[in-house]
C-alpha cells in the first residue's frame, strides 16, 4: 500500500471499518470496476473468497472444468465491456485454465485469472514429489499480456490495480496473478478502493487536430463507408457508432469477428466478404473508417482481395485504442489513437455541424441484400440421404431466433454455413474467431447470459463435435435456470476434417481415420439427464416451430438434428461448402 493512499489513522476509525481480509480486499479491487461475477471452481485457497462473494450479493458460477470457466469469464466480459474474474486452483486446476488464457489473448478479452499455489515455503524448497504442484507463473506468462505472484499481502492493491489497467490498455487482454497460500488468509488495514479513475487512464480520447482531419476527409469523400468490428460489441458502443453512422450516411460493413448487428442500423450492415453487396461497397468506398477491429488476415490487412479492386487509393481512418497497432497491417491515414467510446463520440461531433446524406445506392443496397437473404431461405433443401441440409438448419434456427437474443456460435462447417444463411440480425454475438478453438460455444453463452442478467434469450447453434468438448456444463444451464435454446447440427463427425481429408486425397482414397464418430449418441436425451428439455427433429421444416416451442416454454432446452454430413463437407470433393473459397482466404499470406 502506498502511503499516500492510507487515510489517516482517525479517519480509519471513525469509519469504523477495521481490517479486512486479503480476499475481501480483492473483491473490492474489482467491486470498483464494477465486476460482480466470479468463475471457477473453489479449492482450499478460495473457499472464503467465494463465500465473501456470496455475501456481498455476486454472481457465483461453478463450471465443471477450468477451462470452461475460462470461457464463460470471456462471454462474460464480451457482454459487459469490463474485465471478468476467472479462479483456479493451484496445479491442475491452472493447468487445465491456461487453454483459455491462450483463447482470452488472441480473442482480445480482458480476463483476469486468479491461480491459487503452495506456500512459499513449501513451493520454494528443494524436493521432490510435492503433491499437486508446478512452478505455475513460467508456464504461462507468455500466454497472458502480464502475470505477477503476490508475495505479501500489502502487494495486493498495486498488484490488482496493475492488473486491471493492463487487461483494459492498448489491445485488451488477460492477465495472470498467483496467490501462495499463505497470504490470501492475511489482513490489510486499508482505505476503501479507490475509482478507476484514480489509477488508470479511463477511456482516453483522441488528438483533437487528427478528428479535425478525420471529419474533413470524411465531408469530401464520395462513398465513405464504417467498418465495425468485434470491439464495438464489447465495449457496449453501438449506439455511439450508430449516431456516426447517420451523420456519415453511409453503409456499415461487418467485419466476421464483429458481427453482431448494431440497433436501429441494421438494414444497412453487410458482411464483409460474404454477400455481393459488400463486394460493391468494398470497391466503391474511397474512404474508410475502421473502428474496433484488428484489421487482421479475415480482413485481409486492409490490403488484398476485395481491398485490391475499386478505388486502391482509398483513405483510412483508424479508431484504435493501441498505439503499437497504427501501421502495422497496413499504413493509416489518419490514425484516431484512443478508446472507441470516446472517439467515436469526438468524430460524430465534429460531423454534427455538416451531417452528410445517405449514399444515394443505399437503399438499392438494402434492397438487393434483403433479397439475398430471402432466396436463400427458399431454396430446394433437399438431399440424397433425407438428412436435414445444412443450409436449412441455420436458415430455420435463425428465422425462429428472439429478436433480442444472444447468439453464440461454435463449429466447423456449421459457422461457414452461418455466415451465408443468417436470417436473424442479432445485436450480440459471441464466438471465437481468431484463435479457432472450438468448444467455446458453451461456456460463452452461459457466460453472456449471466452478464445479461438471465433476461434475455439465447440462442446457441453448434456442432455434435464442438458440443461434445463440454457438454457437462448443460448442468450449470439448467441449474442457473438460464433461457438457454441449443440447437445441435450432429453429422457424426468432424466435418471440416472430412473435407480437408477430401481436398487431400481425393474423395474415396481414404478411410479418413479419426474423424467419424459413433452414430449411437443423442444430444436430446444427454440434455434431460443433465437436467435441460431435450427434443429430436429430423425434418427441416419442423426446426423453427421446435426453437419458438423451446424459447416459448422458457426451459433451457438441447435440440437434436442429423444433418446430411456429405452437403455438410461440402459435398463429395468438397467444394459446395458456400463461400468456403472466400473462407479459405483467410489465410492471407498464401500458408496454412
Amino acid at each position: 500500500m502506498y502511503a499516500d493512499e492510507k487515510k489517516p489513522a482517525a479517519a480509519v476509525a471513525s469509519s469504523g471499518r477495521g481490517k479486512v481480509k486479503v480476499y475481501q480486499r480483492i473483491l473490492e479491487l474489482l467491486e470498483a470496476e464494477g465486476i460482480d461475477t466470479v468463475f471457477g471452481i473453489p479449492d482450499p485457497n478460495f473457499v472464503h473468497l467465494f463465500v465473501e462473494a456470496e455475501k456481498r450479493g455476486w454472481n457465483v458460477v461453478t463450471p465443471h472444468h477450468e477451462l470452461s470457466a475460462g470461457f464463460m469469464a470471456e462471454g462474460y466480459a464480451r457482454m459487459t465491456g469490463r474485465p471478468a474474474l476467472c479462479i483456479a486452483t493451484l496445479g491442475p486446476g491452472v493447468a487445465l485454465a491456461s487453454g483459455s488464457m491462450m483463447t482470452s489473448l488472441v480473442e482480445n478479452t480482458p480476463v483476469i485469472y486468479l491461480g491459487g499455489q503452495r506456500a512459499r515455503i513449501t513451493e520454494r524448497r528443494v524436493r521432490r514429489g510435492r503433491i499437486q504442484f508446478i512452478q505455475q507463473e513460467p508456464l504461462f506468462e507468455n500466454s497472458v499480456k502480464w502475470s505477477a505472484s503476490v508475495e505479501y499481502a500489502d502487494q495486493t492493491d498495486e498488484i490488482f490495480r496493475h492488473a486491471l489497467r493492463v487487461c483494459q490498455s492498448g489491445t485488451p487482454g488477460p492477465v495472470y496473478i498467483e496467490y501462495p497460500s499463505h497470504v490470501i488468509q492475511q489482513e490489510l488495514d486499508v482505505p476503501p478502493a479507490l475509482p478507476p479513475s484514480s489509477y488508470r487512464l479511463v477511456e482516453p480520447g483522441a488528438d483533437g487536430n487528427m478528428v479535425a482531419k478525420a471529419a474533413e476527409l470524411i465531408k469530401n469523400a464520395e462513398c465513405p463507408i464504417l467498418l465495425v468490428g468485434h470491439a464495438v460489441q464489447c465495449t457496449r458502443a453501438g449506439q455511439k457508432v450508430r449516431e456516426l453512422a447517420e451523420l456519415m450516411g453511409c453503409p456499415i460493413l461487418q467485419t466476421s469477428g464483429g458481427n453482431a448487428f448494431i440497433e436501429g442500423v441494421e438494414d444497412r450492415t453487410f458482411p464483409y466478404l460474404f454477400s455481393t453487396v459488400g463486394d460493391e461497397i468494398v470497391a466503391k468506398s474511397d474512404v474508410v473508417v475502421a473502428i474496433g477491429t484488428e484489421l487482421g488476415e479475415p480482413m485481409h490487412y486492409g490490403r488484398g482481395f476485395l481491398w485490391a479492386k475499386g478505388k486502391t487509393d482509398r483513405k483510412w481512418i483508424y479508431v484504435e485504442l493501441d498505439p503499437e497497432a497504427i501501421g502495422q497491417n497496413r499504413p493509416i491515414d489518419v490514425p484516431l489513437v484512443g478508446d472507441l467510446r470516446t472517439v467515436v463520440p469526438q468524430l460524430s461531433a465534429a460531423l454534427k455541424g455538416s451531417p452528410r446524406k445517405p449514399h444515394p445506392d443505399l437503399r438499392r443496397w438494402i434492397k438487393e441484400d434483403a433479397e439475398r437473404l430471402a432466396a436463400l431461405a427458399k431454396q430446394d433443401f433437399k438431399t440424397d440421404s433425407g438428412r436435414v441440409h445444412t443450409g436449412q438448419w441455420v436458415v430455420e434456427a435463425t428465422k425462429a431466433m428472439p429478436k433480442n437474443a444472444i447468439h453464440a456460435r461454435d463449429g466447423g462447417c456449421t459457422v461457414v454455413f452461418t455466415w451465408t444463411y443468417l436470417q436473424a440480425k442479432p445485436h450480440d454475438v459471441v464466438w471465437n474467431q481468431n484463435f479457432g478453438c472450438l468448444g467455446t460455444g458453451l461456456g460463452y453463452a452461459i457466460g453472456a447470459s449471466v452478464a445479461d442478467g438471465r433476461k434475455r434469450p439465447v440462442l446457441l447453434t453448434t456442432s455434435d463435435s464442438s458440443f461434445l468438448y463440454h457438454i457437462g456444463d448443460l448442468e450449470v444451464v439448467s441449474r442457473l435456470k438460464l433461457p438457454m435454446v441449443v440447437v445441435v447440427a450432429v453429422d457424426n463427425a468432424w466435418g471440416l476434417e472430412v473435407g480437408v481429408y477430401k481436398r487431400t486425397f481425393g474423395h474415396g482414397n481414404t478411410t479418413e481415420p479419426g474423424v467419424h464418430w459413433s452414430k449411437d449418441v443423442r444430444f436430446d436425451q444427454i440434455a434431460k439427464g443433465l437436467g435441460c428439455e431435450g427434443v429430436y427433429v429430423d425434418k427441416g421444416e419442423d426446426l423453427g416451430k421446435a426453437v419458438e416451442a423451446a424459447f416459448a416454454s422458457g426451459k433451457p432446452t438441447v435440440i437434436h438434428v442429423p444433418i446430411d454430413p456429405v452437403i455438410n463437407h461440402g459435398g463429395n470433393e468438397n467444394k459446395d461448402t458456400p463461400n468456403y473459397d472466400r473462407f479459405r482466404t483467410w489465410y492471407a499470406e498464401g500458408q496454412q
